[in-house]
């Protein structure tokens, strides 16, 4: 895994939009988010949302994207456009709406590639449900199975990477932990179907994130990684190392060992507290090169190897926090 790649969420830079635009009424555009992004030293990719971010002139956009200095990480689909999605989208109990969904994803599969990715994300955070005989498991799983499906056929040069998480908006997500996307994309079974690990929603689907990691590597693939901290009980969005540092460094080094090649894609918050996004991407940026210095300091510690294979879990504590902070004297 190099570190030569680090992209952002858009969204995170209206963040205290009068200190960047005094005059602004209203929201600010998206290029004007991304022309504030662009100041992030370090920073070299942007992650799009469809279709909220992306108009009709994809290849132009990301010209001007370009412009700045900053390339098309990928796209995310958001299911926001009907406020049918909200009882779900490829699982919705109505037939026009879950087509309707279907051929929305397709849409922005097509513009992903106008604007220059091959990475699509779909988080299908509305597909679930909230009550006890609510719904017919078995269909619900069809149709999430078919939707999903039909969507990664549509072209199969374009990645389509599925980010679980526990819930929210629904109380139950049908895609709430590792090992029941990985159910799904086993019983899809295309090749350019794979998994994104958002930091956050794999503290609190109770997963620890390296061992997340090396089942994705085991049974599918890595496409994507969101990276950010929070409590392990909602999806925080806090700051890169900010309460789970050790987990952190342990996923970086399990991806670094199993060939990630995409960018660290940073999923926070700054908006929810008014933090100024730029410092707060600058920060995290500096935060990840700092633990990939420790995984390089670990990886050639054979030290770390012996004590793991051991499972001598204070040997291990031991080297790790030397390669963090430094010999005791």
């Amino acid at each position: 895994m190099t570190a030569n790649r680090f992209a952002t969420r858009l969204n995170s830079f209206a963040s205290r939009p009068q200190a960047e635009w005094p005059d602004l009424v209203g929201k600010p555009s998206m290029l004007q988010m991304a022309a504030r992004a662009a100041k992030v030293a370090g920073l070299t990719d942007l992650d799009l949302n469809f279709p909220d971010h992306v108009d009709e002139k994809r290849a132009e956009m990301a010209q001007k994207l370009g412009d700045l200095g900053l390339s098309v990480n990928g796209f995310a689909m958001r299911y926001y456009s009907n406020p049918a999605f909200k009882l779900g989208a490829f699982t919705n109990p109505d037939p026009a709406v879950r087509r309707e969904a279907i051929d929305l994803t397709k849409a922005g599969i097509d513009a992903a590639r106008e604007a220059g990715t091959n990475l699509m994300t779909l988080w299908l955070g509305q597909d679930g449900f909230d009550y006890a005989f609510q719904a017919d498991y078995a269909a619900l799983w069809q149709h999430e199975i078919d939707g999903i499906r039909e969507v990664t056929a549509h072209d199969p040069d374009c990645q389509i990477s599925l980010e679980y998480k526990p819930n929210e908006p629904r109380s139950y997500s049908l895609m709430p932990d590792a090992a029941t996307t990985l159910l799904a994309i086993r019983e899809i079974g295309l090749p350019n179907l794979g998994v994104t690990l958002d930091f956050a929603h794999v503290l609190y689907a109770d997963e620890q994130p390296a061992f997340a990691a090396a089942l994705v590597a085991r049974h599918s693939k890595l496409l994507g990684v969101h990276l950010n901290d929070g409590y392990a009980k909602r999806d925080d969005g806090l700051m890169v190392g900010a309460v789970h540092t050790l987990q952190t460094i342990e996923l970086l080094r399990q991806i670094r060992r199993d060939g990630y090649a995409g960018a660290i894609y940073f999923d926070t918050f700054p908006d929810m507290t008014g933090l100024d996004p730029v410092h707060e991407c600058e920060v995290n940026i500096a935060t990840v090169k700092r633990m990939l210095r420790v995984v390089e300091r670990l990886e050639k510690d054979n030290r770390l190897s012996t004590a793991v294979d051991r499972q001598d879990a204070v040997a291990s504590q031991a080297i790790i926090q030397e390669a963090m902070l430094g010999p005791d004297s």
